[in-house]
């Protein structure tokens, strides 16, 4: 099936990276949240970094409005079912993305393919809660969308191969690159990296190195782009708990145990960047280590 319309339902940090991404390739874009203000929100983001790409000379200035009319917003369910594929990017907490889908499912077209843009959640448990299993898929961008060029598809048990293959030709016309990942917690990319966030917070909260030598080592040491504690950050240090815990339940094994002082961050409300507080504070520039 050849995807024309999609809607995006969450215009957050995610959503509206998706958004404009999509976009940028033609597509024609429904973008949706729980208030007009968050949705606007996630436009003005997108307004602001297409004048980037305008002031760079990656788009043309004439392309700016057309890009942009392709975006359109919605509070309506019934807009969202009539697409031909829809991308939920709500936060990463499984109750609300079920009570999502199970909202859209009396809104849904026949040929409507759902997806998630999920970095941890069971593909197969959360296609359980609604009316099309065979065509429900694991769509996961990487952060930033715009910049990362890699894209998890992810298979539950009943997804068919239509599904698969229309993903796959949307991921391949945003000029990205497809992996395919089997429906176990964690997929491939959060399965490696989570773990290892989590044991360089244990480095740290045992006392073996310092915020800044931890960053640095891995940095210099081990060729990264950003240490490990940095990229926490950037992250959210709330989703990178749940995905930890995502991984300690769905394994039972205690090498995915969260770290107690990724969890008291949390508890403090040190997210991260998006609180201007995490590893580092923010507050200041360049930032400082918090502790």
């Amino acid at each position: 099936m050849e995807i024309k319309t999609i809607s995006i339902i969450g215009a957050g940090q995610m959503g509206h990276g998706i958004a404009q991404s999509l976009a940028l390739t033609g597509y024609d874009v429904l973008i949706n949240d729980i208030s007009l203000e968050i949705i606007n929100s996630g436009l003005e983001n997108i307004k602001k970094n297409l004048t980037r790409l305008a002031l760079k000379k990656n788009i043309p200035q004439e392309g700016y409005d057309k890009i942009l009319s392709r975006i359109k917003p919605t509070l309506n369910l019934e807009d969202i079912g009539a697409s031909d594929l829809i991308i939920e990017a709500a936060t990463e907490k499984e109750e609300i993305k079920n009570s999502i889908f199970e909202n859209l499912v009396p809104y849904l077209l026949p040929h409507t393919i759902l997806t998630s843009n999920t970095s941890s959640i069971s593909i197969t448990r959360l296609a359980s809660r609604t009316d099309r299993p065979e065509k429900f898929m694991g769509f996961h961008f990487m952060n930033p969308v715009s910049v990362m060029q890699l894209v998890e598809l992810i298979r539950g048990i009943a997804t068919n191969q239509e599904t698969f293959d229309s993903c796959k030709q949307v991921v391949e016309r945003l000029g990205k690159t497809v992996t395919q990942a089997q429906d176990f917690p964690g997929f491939i990319i959060n399965r490696v990296l989570m773990p290892m966030i989590n044991e360089a917070v244990y480095t740290l909260f045992e006392g073996v190195g310092s915020v800044e030598s931890i960053d640095q080592s891995m940095k210099l040491g081990a060729h990264h782009p950003m240490g490990p504690l940095e990229l926490a950050d950037f992250i959210g240090l709330d989703t990178c708990l749940s995905i930890m815990n995502v991984l300690f339940d769905g394994f039972k094994d205690t090498k995915y145990r969260p770290c107690p002082l990724l969890t008291k961050y949390v508890e403090a409300g040190w997210l991260g960047r998006k609180t201007l507080k995490g590893f580092y504070d923010y507050s200041t520039n360049p930032p400082e280590p918090s502790i």
